[in-house]
């Protein structure tokens, strides 16, 4: 279908778009990567009447070594997230996760902090970064803030995210020399996730990210209850599914969904 009519803006930085959202309010939409918008606004689903062009600035796009986190500016494209020697060293479970993302061309398009502020449960990056205990720095109008990634997803493509700001940051604890695991089942490469996993242990703390088990991205609190009481990794996988609330669709049943859950929690563990 053809998007239905809209003006297009262009910003040079942060600051011009978040002057531009303000200027139009809620009519206007980001457009990064434009992987999940474009999409939506040819089947009409959303119908901005003006986009602010946000995919040529240069002051988001970064990945740096900040102490005891890695902070990532939310205009890294997936490609760069995946091939960052500082996140293959400290944070390699998210590296991993992005090369899963999509194919090769929406890598290099796709931003993660499009992904992120898409909030959709059935994409990889969310569930992943929320497993590794992840904030995201937001900016809008009225100034800046930062958001817990467990306090961030409200339900389904719904987040604390206001309609007049920005993620700018995405900032993720160091997990060096943690143990790790990244399972992700579909019925075809480059499909969503059926269900998915993102694992990981260092010194008695854990975190377990679940894809497409809910309407968010679910933290298996159970799980990493149970990881860091020292239980025996297959009674810690068994409890996968206990803090979701998988849905039927065409792909799978829900009780279906529970079982890979408990599958892919041992095998990423393991």
């Amino acid at each position: 279908m053809i998007p239905a009519a809209f003006e297009y803006q262009r910003a040079s930085s942060a600051d011009e778009a978040i002057g531009l959202i303000g200027q139009y309010g809620d009519e206007a939409k980001f457009l990064a990567g434009g992987h999940s918008l474009i999409p939506l606004m040819k089947l009409r689903l959303a119908q901005p009447t003006v986009l602010v062009d946000i995919g040529r600035v240069k002051d988001l796009s970064y990945i740096k070594d900040a102490g005891d986190h890695v902070a990532i500016g939310a205009l890294t494209r997936h490609m760069d997230v995946e091939n960052s020697d500082l996140l293959k060293t400290h944070v390699p479970l998210l590296a991993h996760a992005a090369s899963h993302v999509g194919d090769s061309q929406v890598r290099h398009r796709g931003t993660i902090g499009g992904s992120i502020a898409h909030a959709d449960p059935a994409s990889d990056l969310p569930a992943t970064t929320l497993a590794l205990g992840a904030s995201y720095v937001v900016r809008g109008p009225k100034g800046e803030r930062t958001i817990a990634a467990r306090d961030f997803y409200k339900g389904f493509l719904e987040s604390a995210l206001a309609p007049d700001e920005m993620i700018t940051e995405i900032r993720v604890p160091k997990i060096t020399g943690a143990k790790w695991g990244f399972q992700k089942f579909n019925r075809r490469a480059q499909d969503w996730a059926i269900v998915g996993v993102a694992a990981w242990q260092l010194n008695g703390a854990s975190g377990v990210g679940l894809v497409n088990m809910g309407s968010t991205p679910i933290l298996a609190t159970s799980s990493m209850n149970a990881l860091n009481s020292g239980a025996a990794l297959a009674d810690a996988a068994a409890l996968a599914d206990a803090d979701s609330e998988p849905q039927d669709d065409l792909n799978a049943t829900a009780e279906y969904r529970r079982h890979l859950a408990r599958v892919l929690v041992r095998r990423a563990l393991s």
